[in-house]
């Protein structure tokens, strides 16, 4: 595979994923209000909460044990598990699943190019891209049985 699509699985497809959500909500509009705010809701939920886990429970990643450069537009810092990214795609790919199960089909792809991408790239084990899978469908499923008192709920 080559380094550049590594980068953009790694760098930059979870980008091209909620530009998506919110390009269907917005523009196309086969993606309901509700839908687009849980699945917006659940990627940050998904993202805060792999970053605070890596704060209380730092790792290494595979580029500091291995020496090798990651392929990534920067330098991750900071604990390795669970992917911010992976947490944040499936999230993301989930919420819209449990919607419209075709439309998510299609994310869940992107989602899985975004843990192989994170990797390929040299920035996370294959560990640490379950952690962000588990927590990313977990924080989907608890975003869509709260619905946050009905905040999200709209036929818009």
């Amino acid at each position: 595979m080559s380094e550049a699509l590594v980068t953009f699985l790694a760098s930059f497809l979870l980008w091209v994923m909620f530009l998506g959500v919110l390009v269907l909500w917005l523009i196309d509009g086969r993606i309901k209000k509700e839908v687009a705010l849980h699945a917006i809701f659940a990627l940050v939920l998904a993202w805060v909460l792999a970053e605070m886990i890596k704060n209380l429970f730092p790792t290494v990643r595979p580029f500091s044990e291995n020496g090798l450069t990651p392929l990534t537009l920067t330098v991750p810092i900071g604990g390795a598990f669970p992917s911010g990214h992976a947490a944040s795609a499936f999230a993301l790919a989930t919420s819209i699943f449990l919607h419209q199960k075709r439309l998510g089909f299609i994310f869940l792809l992107g989602a899985f190019g975004v843990g192989a991408g994170r990797v390929l790239s040299n920035v996370h084990f294959p560990l640490d891209i379950v952690g962000g899978v588990v927590l990313g469908v977990l924080s989907a499923y608890l975003v869509k049985r709260v619905h946050l008192f009905g905040l999200f709920k709209g036929k818009s």
